[in-house]
């Protein structure tokens, strides 16, 4: 089973007393999902609190991860790649449509899915259980 973890802390106003509040934001997988975690905490009162999910992640934590670390590229390792596959792996683990699994099956073959490395990371395991093998790079900025 793969692991993959990514997290970053993010500070704000709190809400409650005006200070400074810290949050520990993350993505990471957890028994085959992806998941997402919040812990925030106040240092100027009791503020506090901790929140977890599975997949999709709120897009605030996306993009402060992908604004720490980057965002990774998953492509397929071979174009010739049957589609079927890949489509399966999609529409089980992305819930998509049979047109939008087919668009992103398109899309792997060709300039790749972007994404953060944890999101990234956890399709190209399904990939790869289904015998799609995968490249996983850091994204061209």
């Amino acid at each position: 089973m793969v692991t993959a973890t990514q997290g970053v802390k993010v500070t704000s106003p709190c809400a409650a007393c005006g200070g400074v509040l810290v949050r520990d934001v993350g993505q990471f997988i957890d028994r085959g999902q992806l998941r997402w975690g919040v812990e925030g905490r106040c240092h100027g009162c009791p503020n506090a609190w901790c929140e977890m999910g599975v997949a999709p992640a709120p897009e605030e934590i996306r993009q402060a991860l992908l604004a720490e670390h980057g965002a990774a590229l998953l492509r397929l390792a071979a174009e010739e790649a049957s589609v079927v596959p890949v489509m399966r792996a999609l529409r089980e683990m992305r819930g998509l449509s049979l047109d939008e699994a087919r668009l992103t099956a398109a899309g792997l073959r060709g300039a790749g899915l972007v994404g953060t490395f944890v999101e990234m990371t956890h399709l190209a395991d399904g990939l790869r259980k289904r015998s799609v093998a995968t490249t996983l790079t850091p994204a061209p900025i």
